[in-house]
């Protein structure tokens, strides 16, 4: 809101309590009782002045506490999501497998999906049978078996029957890898955000 919206709005308000005050002043009311009511009537249009003026303020803090509530994802259009940086400078999200939330770093760098041991049981994905694969990581080569999740959902956009790797190896990080984001119709980087287009 400008300052010349202001500035109309305060000249409402004060006109507003000039007609309350002369509206208790005709009733001949005692000067106790009716500066009382005055001094309430100022305080709720106060108040409601405030609310008003910083409305766009308190509707970014709820958009922001309605962002962290779903895990970082906010859907500004049917099928586009968008994920806020953290302050690690990666990107963090909640989403879900097989139903089940599951927090997840977001890793262009990493060619498949993969999930610790203990996510892996949690979510109800067992290993498949044969031998283990060999994987590069950022902390080495390390050993992983494959599974497939039968669900995977970052806020609005499910994919299904997603591969997956999963080793004791990751402690307790799981990464979302370029098969998920290869699935979508575009992703990019924009500034501190990470937009996904499903």
């Amino acid at each position: 809101m400008n300052s010349g919206d202001q500035a109309v709005h305060f000249i409402y308000l004060v006109g507003v309590l000039v007609l309350v005050g002369s509206a208790l002043m005709v009733r001949r009311m005692p000067i106790a009782q009716g500066l009382k009511m005055f001094v309430g009537w100022v305080l709720i249009f106060g108040v409601a002045f405030v609310v008003f003026t910083l409305k766009d303020e308190f509707l970014a803090l709820g958009n922001r506490v309605l962002v962290e509530t779903r895990g970082g994802v906010e859907e500004v259009s049917p099928g586009e999501i968008r994920i806020r940086q953290a302050p690690d400078g990666h990107f963090w999200v909640t989403a879900e497998v097989n139903g089940e939330a599951v927090r997840f770093l977001v890793d262009s760098g990493a060619t498949t999906t993969s999930l610790s041991r203990e996510t892996a049981e949690r979510v109800g994905i067992a290993p498949s049978s044969g031998f283990q694969a060999m994987v590069r990581t950022a902390n080495g080569i390390v050993m992983v078996d494959r599974g497939r999740a039968e669900q995977l959902n970052v806020g609005p956009i499910e994919r299904r029957n997603v591969a997956v790797h999963i080793s004791d190896a990751f402690g307790d990080m799981n990464v979302i890898g370029m098969n998920f984001l290869s699935t979508l119709s575009g992703w990019s980087v924009e500034g501190r955000t990470l937009v996904m287009r499903s």
